[in-house]
């Protein structure tokens, strides 16, 4: 992208019209050279209000349409996507700062995919009828049979808390079911690279989605995400983030009662026994140091390795890494980008020095790459780790692996589930049997059995402080769905 084709200052999106931000602009950067991308608005409280006002007005009538009105929608919307693809994975690469590979393939394409998903989930049926119960005469009247329908109804008002990794899969994976179910929606946008979101507004408007259906607002001061969930027209908030921010939005939302669909932090365990295919495992968690430069939850962070194989999968890691190719995003053969921020990556590089003085061997990286520009860290992979190093308990957010031993199954799997979260973990072994055994033991939402692959109709969540709720297929539509029973004499 040159800077001829740069962004201007972008506008908020209230109300079907866009609005001039009573904060003024802010600059996004990005991380492969630090250049401005372009101009972000920065909304005020009161105009993150006023979009939420314009989602409640809408709501009465876009509830309303018929599932085919919404498809339409839905599906119109993803061509205008697919039409723009290579513009939108232009802005995508220079906001976060991904390969060309991921923003085309994992960022944008993953949007146009979910918006087609959920334009048939809109025609998904929302009525399922429960077997007639048969009364007794009593207190409640006269004997007879009852029947009953369990309905999916829409929420209200859902805000959307975009996470800065995937500025177009993730406000796609919310704001497409939302909508499909007949809700309305604010978007609040991570601040380092909102422009990619509203050029998704601008497909919703031109696909003819109606004024106020979709509102998106940006800011980089904390006050904007505050008022995006306390306001009082706002229902339901789901939110793609850290567990820290997670918890104070909770808070929030428990003071009016509010829905939830939380997806926070990871630290994945792989568990790696001795008859694994280590070439297999060491591929898998080889894709932490490349998606996003290791900014992706459902990483596998933490591999836990049987004693026999320690040494073999210590040493094919350093193989692997010393095969990525680290630089700048848009150039073939880069493998790992940047990340997104200067001060992240002071964050991580930070924790591989805290690794090395609580007794971590620094096997692989470790080391700030030699570039005059971009925010850069080196894959990196810390042996020797025991379960209660920070760097093993807390989730880095960056292209760093710690190994941990173990000597038997039970030891690995109280060492996996020795943690404060549980998104996803892996079990690597030839022997199907013991991994599925070892899989349901584990305290993760989701487990690979020898894939880091991903079923886009299984859901997906966490336990513990990793989220709350669930989403992803048909699951994603019943997150943003209120049940209501309706009940007839026969």
């Amino acid at each position: 992208m040159t800077d001829s084709e740069l962004p201007g200052e972008q506008r908020l999106f209230i109300g079907g019209e866009w609005t001039e931000p009573d904060g003024g602009h802010y600059e996004v950067i990005n991380p492969a050279t630090e250049g401005v991308v372009g101009l972000a608005p920065e909304a005020s409280r009161a105009q993150v209000h006023q979009a939420a006002t314009a989602a409640r007005e809408a709501f009465a009538t876009w509830s309303r349409t018929t599932p085919e009105e919404r498809a339409a929608v839905l599906d119109r919307a993803a061509a205008i996507m697919q039409r723009d693809f290579a513009s939108y994975a232009e802005l995508a690469q220079a906001e976060s700062g991904a390969t060309t590979g991921t923003a085309r393939g994992m960022q944008v394409a993953v949007s146009v995919a979910r918006f087609k998903r959920y334009a048939k989930g809109a025609m998904e049926p929302v009525e399922t009828a429960l077997p007639p119960q048969i009364s007794e005469a009593g207190p409640m009247g006269r004997a007879g049979v009852l029947g009953a329908l369990a309905v999916r109804q829409p929420v209200g008002v859902v805000t959307c808390i975009t996470s800065y990794n995937n500025p177009w899969a993730n406000p796609a994976g919310k704001v497409a079911p939302a909508l499909a179910m007949g809700n309305t929606v604010v978007v609040k946008p991570a601040p380092q690279d909102p422009l990619s979101v509203y050029r998704m507004a601008a497909a919703l408007e031109e696909a003819g989605a109606p004024a106020g259906v979709v509102n998106v607002v940006s800011g980089a001061r904390p006050e904007v995400g505050e008022a995006a969930v306390d306001s009082g027209d706002v229902d339901m908030v789901s939110f793609t983030g850290s567990t820290s921010v997670g918890q104070r939005i909770a808070e929030v939302c428990g003071r009016d009662m509010k829905r939830q669909l939380m997806e926070l932090g990871g630290k994945g365990a792989a568990l790696v026994f001795d008859d694994a295919d280590l070439d297999a495992a060491v591929a898998g968690t080889g894709t932490t140091f490349a998606f996003y430069s290791g900014q992706i939850c459902t990483a596998p962070t933490r591999v836990i390795a049987h004693r026999a194989i320690y040494d073999d999968l210590i040493e094919k890691l350093k193989t692997y890494i010393g095969y990525m190719k680290v630089g700048d995003p848009r150039d073939k053969g880069t493998v790992v980008g940047p990340v997104i921020s200067s001060a992240h990556r002071d964050r991580i590089e930070s924790y591989v020095e805290l690794g090395r003085k609580e007794g971590a061997r620094v096997v692989a990286g470790g080391e700030r790459p030699a570039f005059d520009r971009g925010f850069y860290v080196a894959p990196t992979l810390l042996a020797d780790c025991t379960n209660d190093m920070r760097v093993v308990r807390e989730e880095i957010f960056g292209p760093v692996v710690v190994v941990v031993p173990f000597e038997d199954e039970e030891e690995g799997i109280a060492l996996a589930n020795d943690s404060d979260y549980g998104l996803i973990d892996y079990v690597w072994s030839a022997d199907v049997a013991r991994a599925f055994r070892v899989a349901r033991r584990l305290r993760a939402g989701g487990v690979g059995v020898n894939t880091i692959g991903r079923n886009m109709e299984a859901p997906f969540g966490g336990f513990k402080k990793s989220g709350v709720g669930r989403d992803v297929g048909s699951y994603a539509l019943h997150a943003y769905s209120e049940l209501q029973s309706i009940v007839w004499p026969g």
